[in-house]
């Protein structure tokens, strides 16, 4: 025998030996045993944590909480915009070019856009096709019956998801939707092998875990994109090496279970990207809006690799707080780009060398968050059998996004002009004094729709929405105090009062249950004699409270109940504004000047649909009449003048020129209320303590109200805000200033409106003159006198009066013995027996 096989049989003898040795039997059974005893553990753990993704992933894999939208914009012929907006807001609204979206698809064409919804879609609609032509809309086209169109109905713009129990903010996007230089930019900055591993790396992991043994931190490098999906998708928030174990087992399912690009998808959705104000800010989609301010699509590649960048700490390399480390981290992403072969190297020299982008107005100008309070709030208190937060609700509303960012944005440049006053007066933050707050508030002057809606000046230092905060009004509230004067016209006075009534400006003790008041005027300025126009122009506050008290002050609480208004109480003090109002609640009561009357109560919530689809809940206005609509007419007018000569002539100077009527307001803060044929907007300006603002509205309110109203009127469902339009039976005639005669007698005459059959009807050349189509031929037949002052005995005073039920009508004013005289309705009816 060889001696080579000598020793093979002497070696297998020896194995041989020592697996028939009894120990060398119980280390066989330990080591098969170990082996099917990990076996079976690691298929316990697997099964149990793959369990656990299954439920995840079936349920969906982010918080299943409802979303809220925008309100529809309309497209009509002859528009100025061109096919790439229309593709902007359509991404915006969800649409992609997939046929297979849900939400709905387009089709970009040479000569316009193909618009195809889908089950997700507001509208019940046909697909269109929009032609364009030198960026203008020249067709619309429905792809149903091939029939033009003169309008289409652009998708509702998704504002933010309703934030769950966690306040996460996230906006979900597909894969196909992340542009290659965004996924590039990602792949390089956190796992440029994702597209050719397994899903992690053994090595790699076990060395990560060493290190948290031996050196007792929490190392979390070497972990791949699926790894951190596991991590962030599906674990707690603990750091330590006990969690890899099961980390491993989820990745492992998870690239079994999906596909790279689902991964890669869900990581993109998942990841978090810091806290912006309250919330927390999940996904590259809703990181590109909060950060960029653009729509993930259209990310360049500087802003690409800034945002991608953002990921490795998003505390640290916050564009707002820290844009230096913002654009050096962004530097370095676009260096493994360079590396990675992803960009040339110009490519990566010009983008490094350029300056890191931040949303236009930063952190503070996103203030959509307090219209989601106020959505979030009716939802809890009138809808409480349906959980918005943990159901896919699609919640409609009346924001227009377009019109909130141009508040945002006003906001931000009218408090700059705020803060420099405050700061020459010596009110800074070194001497104690805190930041001026802002409220805004505009509504549709049609519908009474909220369009857009500030509560602070930075949701992150502050969530109180001081647009629903209670104030004194101050002489904002004066619009509805004339209103009920000249209302004396349609309610059978026999006296009624017209814009060119006087009453003497002079320091003057009001008694009211038994009690002086004495109003003062700004600057203790009196004016003497003063017409209705120049009392309201001028904001005088002793003509205010002589005109209330003369119909009763109890007519002008009536009429600011039906405007919205329910604590006002029937006082003198309640016709220069001293009750408390919401800028919320007096945007509603203005609605009904522009609404010739009618009082529309604000809403913002227009339609709910279930997750199936199924509307839930239809808006349906409430609407009433508050106010003759010949007298919201003629009080809008003296509010014109308001903004031609008087306290808000300021707008006009900064540039705003539309036809528009409004007031300021002073008392401890600033106000402005005024409209336009399309918006009503209140600001509010003051401090949240209560202290004394110092400036008046004009200085205050009034700046931001005309840098919103500029900015607001350029975009294009306003652009055609135009003249008030006077209703029948409203008049307008030349009369003398001084005589209130019909002409100009002293070369002072100006246009006034009249409600017919109370205009004057004598003339400057004597004799009375016939006016319109009136037949006037009854020589004794005068024009009524203004009434006269109250004597101010001021020992025989009323007495107070309930504020819940309105007071008895006060005495008529003097007025001279004339038997014949009739009211204004006798007036008009003898006119037609003639």
């Amino acid at each position: 025998m060889s001696r080579a096989s000598k020793s093979k049989n002497s070696g297998g003898s020896r194995v041989k030996r020592v697996l028939l040795h009894p120990v060398g039997k119980a280390i066989v059974g330990f080591s098969v045993f170990a082996m099917v005893a990990s076996t079976g553990i690691f298929l316990y753990f697997y099964s149990k944590y793959a369990t656990i993704v299954e439920d995840k992933l079936a349920r969906g894999p982010y918080a299943n909480t409802s979303k809220l939208y925008g309100a529809p914009q309309t497209l009509s012929l002859g528009d100025e915009l061109s096919s790439d907006d229309v593709v902007a807001a359509l991404q915006r609204a969800g649409y992609t070019e997939s046929r297979g979206n849900r939400m709905g698809w387009f089709h970009l064409r040479e000569d316009g856009v193909e618009v195809f919804p889908g089950v997700d879609s507001y509208f019940e609609q046909e697909a269109h096709v929009v032609k364009f032509e030198k960026s203008r809309v020249t067709q619309i086209i429905s792809l149903g019956d091939n029939t033009e169109r003169t309008q289409f109905w652009l998708e509702p713009e998704l504002i933010t998801n309703l934030f769950d129990r966690n306040r996460e903010r996230r906006r979900v996007v597909r894969f196909d939707d992340i542009p290659p230089i965004v996924r590039n930019a990602l792949l390089s900055a956190e796992d440029k092998r994702f597209f050719m591993h397994a899903g992690f790396d053994p090595i790699r992991v076990l060395g990560s875990a060493w290190v948290d043994i031996k050196e007792g931190r929490n190392s979390q490098g070497a972990s791949t994109l699926s790894m951190q999906l596991a991590r962030s998708l599906l674990l707690t928030n603990e750091r330590s090496w006990k969690r890899k174990i099961p980390e491993v087992l989820i990745t492992l399912h998870l690239e079994r279970k999906l596909t790279k690009e689902e991964i890669f998808e869900h990581y993109a959705n998942q990841i978090y990207l810091g806290r912006v104000g309250s919330f927390n800010i999940h996904g590259l989609g809703e990181g590109a809006q909060v950060y960029l301010g653009k729509d993930l699509r259209k990310l360049t590649l500087p802003e690409a690799a800034e945002l991608c960048g953002i990921i490795q700490s998003p505390s640290g390399n916050n564009p707002f707080r820290n844009p230096d480390r913002t654009k050096k981290r962004r530097n370095i992403v676009l260096g493994m780009m360079r590396d990675n072969k992803y960009i040339t190297l110009d490519e990566f020299e010009k983008a490094s060398k350029s300056e890191i982008t931040v949303r236009q107005g930063g952190q503070e100008s996103d203030n959509t968050p307090y219209f989601v309070d106020l959505v979030n709030d009716r939802l809890v208190t009138k809808f409480q059998d349906h959980d918005f937060q943990a159901n896919s609700y699609r919640v409609y509303t009346s924001l227009d996004p377009n019109l909130q960012r141009a508040a945002g944005e006003a906001v931000r440049v009218g408090l700059k002009e705020v803060d420099d006053r405050l700061t020459r007066m010596g009110r800074t933050p070194a001497k104690g004094w805190p930041q001026v707050q802002v409220a805004l508030v505009s509504l549709d002057a049609r519908t009474g729709e909220l369009k857009a809606l500030i509560g602070g000046r930075d949701y992150a230092a502050s969530q109180l929405n001081r647009a629903l905060a209670k104030r004194p009004a101050g002489s904002i509230f004066k619009a509805f105090v004339y209103a009920a004067v000249l209302s004396s016209a349609v309610d059978g006075s026999p006296a009624p009062f017209t814009p060119i009534s006087r009453v003497v400006d002079e320091p003057t003790t009001f008694w009211f249950s038994g009690k002086a008041y004495e109003p003062n005027n700004y600057k203790g300025e009196f004016h003497g004699s003063v017409t209705m126009r120049q009392a309201l122009a001028k904001s005088m506050n002793v003509p205010a409270v002589k005109f209330a008290e003369q119909i009763g002050y109890g007519k002008v609480v009536q009429l600011a109940r039906k405007a919205g208004m329910n604590t006002v109480q029937a006082t003198p003090a309640a016709a220069l504004g001293s009750y408390d109002v919401q800028p919320l609640e007096i945007a509603g009561a203005y609605t009904i000047f522009p609404g010739r009357g009618v009082f529309t109560q604000p809403h913002w919530i227009k339609l709910i649909r279930d997750q199936d689809g199924k509307a839930i809940f239809n808006e349906k206005p409430v609407r009433r009449e508050a106010l003759d609509g010949r007298v919201a007419y003629m009080t809008t007018n003296l509010l014109e003048e308001v903004m031609r000569s008087g306290t808000g002539a300021g707008a006009r100077s900064k540039g705003f020129y539309l036809p528009a009527a409004g007031k300021t307001g002073t008392s401890h803060d600033g106000w402005f209320a005024g409209f336009t044929t399309e918006l009503i907007t209140v600001v509010w300006i003051g401090y949240d303590d209560y202290r004394e603002l110092g400036l008046e509205g004009a200085y205050s309110a009034l700046p931001v109200w005309t840098e919103f109203m500029k900015r607001a009127h350029k975009l294009r469902p306003y652009k055609r805000a135009g003249g008030f339009a006077a209703p029948d039976g409203v008049i307008q005639v030349e009369v003398d200033s001084a005589s209130g005669k019909l002409g100009a007698c002293g070369g002072q005459g100006r246009p006034e409106v009249f409600l017919v059959g109370t205009q004057p009807l004598e003339s400057c050349a004597g004799g009375e003159t016939q006016v319109a189509s009136w037949e006037v031929d009854d020589p004794e037949r005068h024009a009524p006198e203004a009434p006269k002052e109250r004597p101010r005995n001021i020992a025989q005073r009323a007495t107070s009066i309930p504020a819940a039920t309105p007071p008895p009508e006060p005495p008529a004013p003097a007025q001279p013995a004339e038997p014949q005289r009739r009211g204004i309705f006798g007036r008009i009816l003898e006119v037609f027996k003639k």
